[in-house]
């Protein structure tokens, strides 16, 4: 894949001692190819486990790495062109299990993205997509701080955020489902504003945003309708 850019596709076993789990092959990749990277869905990885800390830094165009499990904290940092898929295993949690309630991934997710996307079936922790400055990420809910510096790329919230969401975001856009309306008071308002998605361009995007995460992690949420 990285002498002929020929697609390969590799399963794996992951658990929390394997620390920035595409790292290394993140800089191979940038090696050969610099910032473009090579062509999406070049390399197929996908893992079952739960990832160690900063699973997918610095990952690099071209790159997919998929989890049937739950990531920890750090995951997507400095997220660079790779696409990152987590969704809960349903064969080891059993039918009662209900992936939008539980934490699919830690804190600081996402920290200093410039491009890519990441698509996580279940909820984040605090301070995610902190400095994302330009990559794509959707998520079923987040603890406190959300969007915490942000500068660019967009986000995507499918469940509750916690208080001080963007705080010092200063570019990029967030949506949030907020079916309740218990959103506005949890948002720092200091750099922001609110509105809801009406130009059609824009809902069109979205939906297909949505479309996205049902595809890639079998979302009730984003499948539902939302």
């Amino acid at each position: 894949a990285l002498e002929r850019g020929e697609a390969v596709a590799i399963e794996e076993v992951v658990n929390n001692r394997n620390r920035s789990v595409g790292a290394m092959l993140s800089n191979e990749v940038s090696k050969r190819y610099g910032g473009a990277g090579l062509p999406p869905g070049t390399v197929n990885v996908r893992l079952r486990g739960h990832t160690g800390q900063s699973f997918g830094f610095t990952l690099a165009r071209g790159i997919t790495l998929e989890v049937q499990g739950d990531a920890n904290d750090g995951c997507g940092k400095g997220l660079s062109g790779g696409e990152i898929i987590v969704y809960p295993d349903a064969d080891a949690l059993g039918p009662s299990f209900v992936a939008e309630e539980n934490v699919v991934v830690g804190n600081v997710a996402l920290y200093g993205a410039t491009s890519g996307s990441a698509f996580f079936r279940g909820k984040g922790g605090e301070r995610f997509c902190v400095r994302n400055s330009g990559a794509l990420a959707v998520v079923e809910g987040i603890g406190d701080h959300g969007c915490e510096y942000m500068t660019g790329g967009r986000m995507v919230c499918l469940g509750e955020t916690g208080i001080n969401f963007a705080a010092g975001m200063s570019g990029g856009i967030a949506y949030i489902y907020d079916p309740q309306g218990a959103f506005p008071p949890r948002c720092n308002m200091e750099m922001v504003g609110l509105e809801p998605v009406e130009a059609e361009e824009e809902v069109a995007q979205l939906r297909g945003i949505l479309e996205a995460h049902h595809a890639k992690t079998g979302s009730a949420v984003a499948g539902g309708g939302v």
